[in-house]
């Protein structure tokens, strides 16, 4: 815990950023890997792998459902895309050819979603997606990744690229703390990775609200609670053995999503809880409304998703227990 929090204050990495770093490196070890955005290659950060490998990277344009249509057929031809655009795109302009083009047929399409959540800011509402975890966990056959911090986000990508099948990668705007360290921390698609262990509740996050989770477990740990801490990228597969582990040896849950309450992190982990293991559950996230424009630190407190959101909802499981 304590090497984390020296992380947290020693250095801040945009996923996105990871993201575009990971590509070239990818490239150059596999021809196979192209490159698609919807004209935001500058934001996305794919324009890092347009300048290395230009023959290998397709500017769509503004045209989502075509970027998801030309994606499944260079998967058909053994290519390995990655689709990248803004996560409200990605997921709500062009849901039809992800379930009917891509996730049907299960071809090898990475769809990485960036500008997730409402940390994108002062674009406001309609570039903010909250509801995007909820779409994709939806669709059959489709596998959902929510990386935490620029580790964590290489070797999500990765994995991804090493995986069979299509892949959601989620992605946000705002630089984070680092938390992993590459000699230490592994990932695995369909693994939750518990941070810190402990016997009063447990805190399963993903996203920016890992970082939040460990602030609101070092300001509980201080008022005599031992909470312990899961990180779970993988939120489809969701890692059932260790939620139902974790959950028995606590008896109380709070799951922290920067995404709805509905149909993300919080109602998957309900989904397991309530069929094997019922105990008092909280989800902390984005209240079934919109967001507005703000600026992220702004937004991240008027919509509860602080550490400070976190302590509350803690307190309330273990009243309960």
């Amino acid at each position: 815990m304590a090497e984390m929090f020296d992380l947290i204050k020693a250095e801040k990495i945009a996923t996105r950023d990871a993201y575009g770093k990971t590509l070239v490196q990818l490239g150059g070890e596999n021809k196979d890997i192209v490159v698609l955005d919807a004209d935001l290659s500058k934001s996305t950060k794919t324009a890092d792998f347009a300048k290395v490998f230009p023959k290998r990277f397709i500017n769509i344009g503004i045209a989502e459902q075509n970027l998801m249509g030309v994606s499944a057929g260079l998967a058909a031809a053994g290519k390995i895309p990655f689709a990248s655009t803004f996560a409200i795109f990605a997921t709500g302009r062009a849901f039809e050819q992800i379930r009917n083009s891509i996730a049907y047929p299960k071809l090898n399409v990475k769809i990485a979603a960036t500008h997730a959540g409402i940390s994108v800011g002062e674009d406001g509402a309609s570039h903010q997606a909250v509801e995007d975890v909820a779409l994709m966990r939806s669709v059959p056959n489709m596998t959902v990744l929510v990386p935490a911090d620029a580790e964590e986000t290489s070797q999500v990508i990765k994995a991804a690229a090493a995986y069979q099948g299509p892949v959601y990668i989620r992605l946000g705007r705002l630089a984070l703390p680092v938390l992993f360290d590459s000699s230490s921390y592994q990932f695995e698609i369909g693994k939750a990775n518990v941070l810190k262990d402990g016997k009063d509740a447990v805190i399963i996050a993903n996203g920016l609200m890992v970082a939040e989770a460990l602030k609101a477990v070092s300001e509980l740990s201080g008022q005599g609670c031992d909470v312990a801490v899961v990180n779970c990228a993988s939120v489809k597969p969701l890692d059932k053995q260790t939620i139902i582990q974790i959950a028995q040896q606590t008896g109380a849950v709070v799951t922290a999503e920067e995404h709805s309450i509905i149909g993300g992190l919080g109602s998957a982990v309900a989904e397991v809880l309530s069929e094997n293991c019922p105990v008092p559950l909280c989800r902390v996230g984005v209240n079934d409304v919109f967001g507005e424009s703000g600026r992220p630190d702004e937004l991240l407190v008027k919509y509860h998703l602080t550490a400070k959101d976190i302590v509350e909802a803690v307190r309330r499981v273990i009243a309960k227990k």
